[in-house]
């Protein structure tokens, strides 16, 4: 099975991050978000890889082939960007004729899910969460038997609160890449673009069987808040809990868990819980947590909670000398 995984978006969410870089090399827990989907794309025994790409496209096939140079990889380009239906259309022929179906999972998407089970269920599978907003979402109505029914993208008026989470197994990739060439060669459009959703529903009243996974925890990375979450989540897997010997950073107090790159230089500082520090960082004089800093940063004097700083980036705080008289109350805030 090969697994088609879309990155061509410009991810203007999460910026000034993706100014430099897609954000799917945004880094999160020892790791870029890309990194993490191959990685565990990997461990449940798919080989085969194609690489949907776009903005700063060129950024996303050296980190491909440099961190990962034996990967079976396939770059396809999505220029205009005109939505997920789109991107799949166009990437069609890398997949239609694999025999063991297609995986899709998208690219700024970290899913908690037993994925060997997933991809052992027969047919076709559409992973989901329940939210409590699905006006959001491209959402799944599910009929007699748990059969996907209807499959909707950001309804005004929502009949569900299962959202689509990115993940989808479909089991017969020649009748998905006919479905897609009917999305485009009829120009069907929701919220102006082509959508896969639509393409889904299309097989759906085709006759296609699908079935829905729920997923334990689902990160969109292409927000402030959910990229800290998904890091926070990650980190407190057990190889960033267990016990490290931390000296060599002086005077500093690390609270675990803490994800800390090669290179780095920390002193006088209290780190954590839920950091991940990027290589060769400085930090001096700061109180960090629940946080992301890039690689060859420098903070110094800080208070940091809820941040994300890219890679050479610097920043420093303020110094004060005081001399406070009774009755006093100053707010720094």
């Amino acid at each position: 099975m090969k697994a088609v995984i879309p990155v061509a978006g410009i991810g203007s969410r999460l910026r000034p991050h993706t100014h430099t870089q897609p954000k799917s090399l945004v880094p999160v827990a020892g790791n870029t978000i890309l990194g993490h989907i191959i990685d565990r794309l990997q461990g449940a025994g798919l080989t085969e890889f194609v690489f949907i790409v776009g903005y700063l496209g060129d950024k996303i096939v050296r980190y491909v082939r440099r961190h990962y140079p034996n990967l079976q990889a396939t770059f396809v380009v999505q220029e205009p960007r005109e939505g997920l239906g789109h991107a799949l259309w166009l990437a069609r022929e890398e997949f239609r004729h694999d025999p063991d179906g297609v995986l899709i999972l998208l690219g700024d998407t970290i899913v908690d899910v037993d994925l060997p089970a997933l991809l052992a269920t027969p047919g076709s599978v559409l992973a989901v969460k329940e939210v409590k907003t699905p006006s959001m979402f491209g959402l799944v109505e599910t009929g007699a038997g748990g059969r996907v029914s209807k499959v909707v993208e950001k309804p005004k008026i929502p009949k569900s609160n299962y959202a689509m989470v990115g993940l989808y197994k479909l089991a017969y990739p020649e009748k998905l890449a006919q479905a897609l060439e009917w999305l485009h060669d009829t120009d069907v459009r929701t919220h102006g673009e082509l959508q896969l959703t639509d393409a889904l529903m299309h097989l759906i009243e085709e006759g296609e069987a699908m079935t829905t996974c729920p997923v334990d925890n689902w990160f969109d990375c292409g927000r402030k808040e959910t990229l800290l979450e998904a890091n926070a989540r990650l980190l407190n897997r057990p190889e960033f809990l267990e016990d490290r010997d931390y000296s060599e950073f002086p005077d500093t107090v690390i609270i675990p868990p803490v994800s800390i790159g090669r290179g780095c230089q920390i002193s006088h500082s209290i780190i954590g819980p839920n950091v991940a520090i990027g290589d060769k960082t400085i930090i001096k004089s700061t109180i960090l947590s629940d946080s992301i800093i890039g690689s060859y940063s420098e903070l110094s004097s800080a208070v940091l909670h809820d941040c994300i700083v890219g890679s050479d980036a610097s920043f420093r705080g303020m110094n004060h000398s005081l001399n406070i008289g009774d009755n006093t109350e100053i707010d720094y805030s």
